[in-house]
């Protein structure tokens, strides 16, 4: 009986964890607006008052991450307006099935260092994704950095 209730509870366990392990590769279904304004909650005004929203394209993906080579069904750029302060949080949405092909691309191909005299250490860049979303984090101020990578997760 003993053994029983061990391969009982062992079952469970495992079921929990995989349906726990599932719910994070769930696609957030929000818009990317309504999106990148849950994850700059921990950015002062003041810095918020100088980002701007820019719609990725075909046209532009390349400034945003470095490569054109990406098939993606929409996207969203959050960078600061003056080119004095190494901010960029882009936002892309990719087709379920090249999420990590795409991932791999944009850390091979984001530039870190695109701004005049500011940048951010390679090693500081945040690639990650919630299901077929996909965060590029290229961001300078650590706490700013930690705290959207933190958003990030809790969508």
């Amino acid at each position: 009986m003993k053994k029983f209730k061990k391969l009982v509870l062992l079952s469970f366990a495992c079921l929990m964890v995989l349906t726990l392990s599932a719910c994070g590769s769930k696609n957030v279904e929000e818009s990317l607006d309504e999106i990148v304004n849950k994850l700059t909650a921990g950015v002062d005004d003041e810095m918020k008052s100088r980002l701007e929203n820019r719609e990725i394209t075909a046209e532009n993906i390349n400034q945003f991450v470095g490569t054109s080579d990406i098939k993606f069904t929409e996207g969203l750029a959050q960078e600061h307006m003056t080119g004095s302060v190494a901010y960029s949080v882009v936002l892309l949405r990719v087709e379920d099935s090249d999420v990590e092909s795409v991932k791999t691309k944009i850390k091979e191909n984001i530039d870190p260092r695109k701004w005049i005299c500011v940048g951010v250490e390679p090693e500081n860049v945040i690639i990650k994704n919630k299901g077929n979303l996909i965060i590029a984090i290229v961001v300078e101020n650590e706490e700013y950095r930690n705290s959207i990578s933190k958003a990030f997760d809790n969508l």
